[in-house]
């Protein structure tokens, strides 16, 4: 029994101890948590190189071909936003419906086939079989100020009109007529999207880094190597350009599907990037990028979902990332991977 003044004693008993033990843990719970999210982003001290960048491809137009850069030894700027060239960027434009609804070449897979080319800082010159070229000045847009709510897999988007002269164009180039479709841009300096609900349990995306009219994240690599195994796999053999990577990198040592563990990269000295959810496919990669022909077979989806679904709807090919440390990155610069 407990006695009263200075040298008083507590009786503890097995349920008092039990509250204390549940206290500490919840305590130390609380602590490992913290701990979690202050140093879940700590960028890695060492690196270990794994390879180069082979080729940089970025989209003007979602769902359309890269944009055409003959000049060699090309630097493109990455920042939290997209990567961009020269003023021109990666998705800032994109194919909307009657009714502001986001079209791509999963439906129309003519659009892969749209060709752009930068002519100015504010000037792209967009191409397509039996149509007049067509220059779009991002500086002069001829659509009515107010803005249209769009979607991109169902994350709400306002975006700005182009104008009805660029309207008629893509639709007479994905539809064949003179209405149906409209291209919208994308009108903001930072990302503004939320992040997509299929990624809300990946534990190290943030919401910038949904960049403009991105499907998940600003920017995706390709590990050559990994497509080269799909391809031993394959009747015909699929150009990593099918999965639109904006970073294709070639391997110093053949290591298929190395990706799937990393959680940091750097691209050249300064650039650096986390890993921040897998690539799940759907049937775009299905699309040949030169003839904008379906494998009539359902390949190279098919084959991806034999070996690569990991109890998920779709397969996994290639890492979604998130800047961390913006910089400029080119072809044949050497990747690192955070090294233990």
């Amino acid at each position: 029994m407990a006695t009263s003044g200075s040298n008083a004693t507590f009786d503890l008993c097995p349920k008092s101890l039990v509250g204390v033990g549940v206290g500490l843990v919840a305590v130390g719970g609380a602590s490992y948590l913290l701990y979690r999210h202050l140093t879940r982003d700590i960028m890695p001290q060492k690196w270990r190189r794994v390879g180069t960048v082979q080729r940089i491809h970025f989209f003007p137009v979602k769902s359309c071909a890269p944009l055409e850069i003959s000049k060699p030894g090309v630097e493109y700027d990455c920042d939290v936003l997209s990567m961009s060239f020269e003023g021109i960027r990666d998705r800032t434009l994109m194919v909307v419906n009657d009714k502001n609804e986001m079209v791509t070449a999963r439906v129309y897979p003519q659009m892969t086939q749209i060709h752009s080319k930068k002519v100015s800082p504010s000037k792209l010159l967009f191409s397509a079989q039996d149509l007049p070229d067509l220059e779009l000045d991002f500086e002069n847009l001829e659509g009515p100020e107010k803005d249209v709510p769009t979607a991109v897999w169902g994350v709400p988007v306002d975006a700005m009109p182009c104008g009805d002269r660029i309207n008629k164009w893509f639709s007479q180039a994905i539809l064949k007529q003179d209405t149906g479709l409209k291209l919208v841009h994308y009108p903001y300096p930072k990302p503004v999207m939320t992040i997509n609900p299929r990624l809300k349990d990946m534990p190290f995306i943030r919401q910038e880094d949904s960049g403009t009219f991105n499907d998940a994240t600003s920017f995706m690599l390709m590990n050559l190597s990994s497509v080269a195994d799909l391809n031993t796999r394959l009747k015909n053999p699929v150009d990593a350009l099918q999965f639109r990577g904006n970073f294709e990198l070639k391997m110093d040592v053949d290591e298929p599907y190395a990706e799937d563990n990393w959680q940091w990269l750097r691209i050249g000295e300064d650039t650096v990037f986390r890993s921040v959810a897998p690539c799940t496919r759907c049937i775009f990669p299905n699309i040949n990028v030169k003839t904008a022909e379906r494998d009539p077979d359902g390949e190279p989806l098919k084959t991806l979902r034999s070996y690569r679904l990991f109890n998920k709807i779709s397969p996994a090919l290639g890492i979604h990332l998130g800047l961390r440390l913006p910089g400029k990155v080119k072809e044949n610069d050497v990747v690192y991977v955070g090294d233990r």
